[in-house]
């Protein structure tokens, strides 16, 4: 008994100890990725394209407020944290950083004080940024960006999770090593793995979380790298393999989709539609062909995996023979089902009996991942409170559609859904009632709470 005791008050101490360790021992931080003259400076505008590669903006900006000011709630299965103040007000934001502290901020996720940021910050995509592009973006931050003092809310997450500590060990779990980039030889191809792999940190959100919520793959070596991710209970629609929407558009309207945020299939909606607005409607012509051309590779998308839609205008469109789905709304039968019917009094002006809307104003509804993703919320979502195109420099004009919360109760929205989901050559599952209750309960309680 006695030496069970010492044997177990012995492990005590060594846990302790651990624990103590991993508390307050400095962490290494990681070093710059290449050695740069002393002098160097980054060429003029460097710093603001690298800060629209890696949309800084979209998360460092509260709805409303001033640029990079932070306080933007981030919603995380563990719980709201807040963007920080990344202005360079010595207070409240970065203006104290050093050249290594920032560097330490993006590859090690590491704040001036020493406490782990929460991966909402993307710093496992981060860490493969050149030294060039780091100098670029801390010149920027520190000498473009006028500081705003701004304290934004603390973030409280319950416990175990508001333990900062326990951070560090997750990163020994779900960080790469730094600075892995394509060597392919294709100058295209690696460029876009990088601008898709690092700055542009696509797999945040397009990628699926493990069993300790760290991304399932940070290159294109890993098979479930941008196999669809899930964001705020919306479906991150895949990137590649077969169920890749992508896989089917041409070179041209992938670009136009990155460029603008629609094309002829499709348009943006939910998160992407700030990363479009704030960051990839900025990227220069070569460095969109460089995504495209990656994510092609990637998908191992074929020519004869699309097909030139023919150039035919709408009306002509629509007034050739269809079957199925088209042919029962085109009749509008008296005993037309519920589903049916809500569709040719709300959607039908826009989408259509074809379900494939207007070339970059009306998106497609048959074959879009949005409708058709496992979980109905984002598409439960867009009918409830609508939704929005960004205006770009490619298409300046903003579209959007209204929502129907105030018009159409919660069954009548299931049935809407549930019959978008099963027409023309969609097989997504039903829509209930209470899933979308839930969705709107939710979103009531968050407008509650921004009002306070």
């Amino acid at each position: 008994m006695v030496t069970f005791l010492r044997i177990l008050t012995g492990l005590v101490l060594l846990g302790l100890i651990v624990l103590a360790a991993i508390i307050f021992l400095p962490v290494r931080t990681t070093p710059a990725l290449a050695s740069l003259p002393q002098d160097y400076a980054p060429p003029e505008g460097a710093g603001e394209y690298t800060m629209r590669l890696a949309d800084c903006e979209a998360c460092h900006t509260a709805e409303g407020g001033t640029p990079f000011a932070g306080g933007r709630p981030i919603r995380s299965p563990l719980g709201t944290i807040y963007s920080s103040n990344i202005t360079p007000d010595e207070e409240t934001g970065i203006g104290g950083y050093s050249l290594d502290e920032f560097r330490a901020a993006l590859y090690d996720g590491l704040r001036q004080d020493g406490a782990h940021l929460y991966p909402a910050m993307p710093y496992a995509n981060y860490r493969k940024l050149s030294e060039e592009d780091v100098r670029a973006l801390y010149a920027y931050f520190m000498e473009e960006v006028e500081p705003v003092r701004n304290s934004v809310p603390e973030t409280d997450l319950p416990f175990p999770f508001d333990q900062r500590w326990g951070i560090r060990t997750w990163k020994w779990i779900a960080l790469g090593e730094p600075g892995e980039v394509s060597g392919s030889g294709d100058p295209l191809y690696d460029r876009g793995a990088y601008l898709v792999e690092g700055p542009g940190h696509c797999g945040a959100c397009h990628s699926p979380r493990n069993a300790v919520m760290a991304e399932a793959g940070y290159t294109a070596e890993d098979d479930d790298f941008l196999t669809g991710g899930e964001i705020d209970g919306w479906t991150a629609p895949p990137l590649r393999g077969a169920q890749s929407a992508i896989r089917h558009w041409s070179p041209a309207d992938l670009k136009l989709f990155l460029a603008s945020g629609r094309n002829s299939h499709s348009g943006v909606n939910g998160e992407m539609r700030l990363v479009v607005r704030d960051s990839l409607q900025f990227y220069s012509n070569e460095d969109l062909d460089a995504v495209v051309a990656y994510l092609r590779a990637l998908g191992g998308a074929q020519a004869e995996d699309y097909a030139a839609a023919p150039e035919l205008r709408t009306a002509d469109r629509l007034g050739m023979e269809g079957g199925g789905t088209e042919a029962a709304l085109i009749s509008a039968e008296p005993g037309m089902a519920l589903g049916p019917r809500l569709y040719l009094d709300n959607c039908n002006a826009c989408h259509f009996v074809d379900g494939r809307g207007a070339d970059q104003v009306f998106p497609e509804l048959d074959g879009n991942p949005l409708v058709t993703a496992a979980s109905p919320n984002g598409l439960i979502d867009t009918i409830l409170h609508g939704a929005e195109l960004p205006s770009t420099a490619l298409r300046p004009y903003s579209l959007r559609m209204p929502g129907f919360a105030a018009r159409l109760p919660d069954a009548e929205v299931a049935e809407l859904a549930t019959f978008v989901r099963g027409a023309w050559s969609n097989e997504a599952g039903a829509v209930t009632a209470a899933d979308v209750t839930a969705r709107r309960e939710l979103a009531e309680e968050r407008a509650a709470a921004a009002r306070e």
